[in-house]
């Protein structure tokens, strides 16, 4: 198999263990059991460019949160200091395979904070959308470039059945095509390939201006000061989500306060 499939069959085979624990009859039951959701799309619709300050505990190649996995007291910390500085969204990577995630670090961030929760993974099946409304999640992710068309829509649709926002992920111009056709709200263009290679951050003003006007953009990988910020804003991003720059930064809570105020500043370009 490529790594490619490599992944998709991994994400696959942890939803079947989960699954032969916690039945789909029962995973459903429970997700249309839970806290209100929070309103993820109304937030990114604010003046200026919407800060997403994501927690991720490593990336390939490397760890960023040096703590047991199954210790959530960082994760809670982290998201609280994000909030502290003004993040509009807090965005959680539980994707296991690629990023030692875990739906249980989302959760216990979001009971950390009132913002709405992003969550970050690889989604391929339904279980998975009613799972992650279970643990707290506001906003649920689709990879196009994983997902058939029929797919891609029955999962946008389950999505926001829940009542939260579905974010359809792109890499290319064709990619945002198949996410207008299949009927999305917000698009998110990822500067970085799903697997492997460099970001190219010029990718998402080749995508934007394709989309339309009523599209809630947001840029993914690649800002690392306020001017990158800036950069994906002239662009037309609404939002940027920030990791890995957040994550490592000596004061999160400031660099947080520092990218947002750049977002809201007067002299962001602005929808």
């Amino acid at each position: 198999m490529s790594a490619l499939e490599r992944l998709v069959a991994g994400v696959l085979e942890d939803v079947a263990a989960r699954e032969a624990t916690v039945s789909f009859k029962e995973i459903k039951a429970r997700s249309r059991d839970t806290d209100n959701t929070r309103d993820g799309y109304q937030a990114l619709l604010r003046n200026g460019c919407s800060v997403i300050a994501e927690i991720k505990r490593a990336i390939p190649g490397r760890t960023l949160l040096a703590a047991d996995d199954t210790d959530t007291a960082p994760i809670a910390h982290l998201a609280r200091e994000f909030e502290e500085g003004g993040a509009h969204l807090i965005a959680c990577q539980t994707e296991r395979l690629r990023f030692h995630g875990s739906l249980t670090d989302m959760k216990a961030a979001r009971a950390s904070v009132e913002v709405p929760m992003f969550c970050r993974d690889i989604i391929l099946d339904p279980y998975q959308i009613h799972e992650a409304r279970c643990y707290g999640a506001d906003l649920v992710p689709l990879q196009v470039e994983l997902l058939d068309q029929n797919r891609l829509v029955s999962l946008l649709d389950r999505i926001e059945s829940l009542g939260m926002t579905a974010v359809l992920e792109v890499r290319s111009p064709a990619e945002a095509d198949r996410a207008m056709e299949a009927g999305a709200r917000v698009v998110a263009v990822n500067a970085r390939p799903l697997l492997g290679g460099d970001v190219d951050k010029r990718l998402f003003a080749d995508i934007a201006p394709g989309l339309p006007e009523s599209t809630v953009r947001i840029a993914l990988s690649g800002v690392h000061s306020p001017r990158d910020l800036l950069t994906y804003a002239a662009a037309g991003a609404d939002a940027v989500v920030v990791g890995e720059e957040l994550m490592t930064a000596e004061d999160p809570a400031r660099l947080t306060r520092t990218l947002v105020a750049t977002g809201q500043h007067p002299s962001c370009p602005s929808r």
